[in-house]
């Protein structure tokens, strides 16, 4: 029996597609698993696809406006900074995300980036490695309690991270986020503060906020001057949120004392970063979303939206509005 619709994934990162062929086959739907390498491939292998479930492949507008029966891209992940969703709209097509799968994941990921700078962790690890002893007084240690946490951005994962580190005995919660009504920040517990405050005030500052033409940038030279030389930045959401130079920069001159970075402005990162010569920094490979939960909850979750819209509905998560 020939399936209903045909599903494609544009990019082959899990391997496995249990969970998505068992969301789609309710449907009547066949998955088509693809590893694009460039436009003019996708073009061809996305010409009879009914829906499209997108990783890290860069949907543009020219791809976009190539498609002749797609209904609905769904993006693995919570951020969609690479899909054309102007180009989808004026194509008639739902664009979705999952923006609940890895909440907790990526909390844990920025509170042990917080953590590992505080205490000193990695260059501990790496001086007792190589035989030193003593360390202390080459990393001076402050304790958490009594200090200011800086939020940028105040959606689920900053509000996750803010119940996780509420046992730790911080002075003052202080949140930056135009789009959060300050009398819910205020009861949660926290102080609503315009962006300056947080980075002046603070002595961490956790980034979380979608990376787009607003937040491009919004923590370069000028941001890190207002941060107090013991301050650590932890970074989260996406690379390009944090000019990547100008932080180095700062770090290397010690004008803030730390950074935790999970993400990038290219990806992966260059080994010849002057990130990677920094001992005041800790590097890891965006890998917040990550844990053995949350893949089959973002592979059902991204298939369910594509579903819903092939049988006549709309997605759980839609990013933009279409009208049938």
């Amino acid at each position: 029996m020939a399936a209903r619709f045909t599903v494609a994934v544009t990019d082959d990162r899990y391997g496995s597609y249990t969970e998505e062929k068992a969301v789609l086959a309710e449907i009547g739907a066949e998955l088509v698993v693809n590893d694009f390498k460039g436009e003019d491939e996708a073009i061809a292998g996305l010409a009879a696809a009914d829906g499209i479930l997108v990783n890290l492949f860069p949907m543009n507008r020219r791809v976009i406006e190539s498609l002749g029966r797609c209904r609905v891209l769904s993006r693995y992940g919570v951020g969609y900074d690479n899909v054309d969703v102007a180009a989808a709209t004026a194509k008639g097509i739902w664009v979705a995300r999952v923006p609940d799968y890895s909440i907790e994941d990526v909390s844990d990921q920025a509170l042990a980036l917080l953590l590992a700078c505080v205490r000193g962790v990695a260059y501990k690890d790496r001086g007792v490695r190589a035989g030193r002893w003593n360390m202390h007084k080459e990393v001076p240690t402050r304790r958490i309690a009594g200090r200011t946490l800086g939020l940028v951005g105040y959606g689920a994962i900053a509000r996750c991270l803010h119940r996780k580190t509420s046992g730790f005995g911080l002075a003052r919660v202080l949140v930056y986020d135009p789009y959060v009504d300050a009398a819910a920040v205020r009861a949660a517990g926290a102080e609503p503060a315009d962006l300056a405050t947080v980075l002046r005030e603070s002595d961490y500052v956790s980034v979380h906020v979608p990376l787009g033409p607003e937040t491009r940038g919004m923590i370069g030279e000028r941001q890190l001057g207002l941060m107090k030389p013991a301050a650590i930045l932890v970074n989260t959401s996406r690379g390009p949120v944090v000019d990547e130079k100008a932080l180095a920069a700062a770090l290397a001159a010690r004008r803030i004392a730390g950074a935790g970075l999970d993400v990038f402005e290219t990806e992966p990162l260059d080994a010849a970063s002057p990130l990677c010569r920094l001992e005041n920094v800790v590097l890891s490979d965006h890998a917040g979303w990550y844990s053995e939960e949350s893949v089959p909850e973002l592979k059902t979750k991204a298939a369910r939206n594509v579903a819903a819209v092939l049988s006549g509905g709309k997605p759980a998560y839609p990013v933009n509005t279409i009208q049938r």
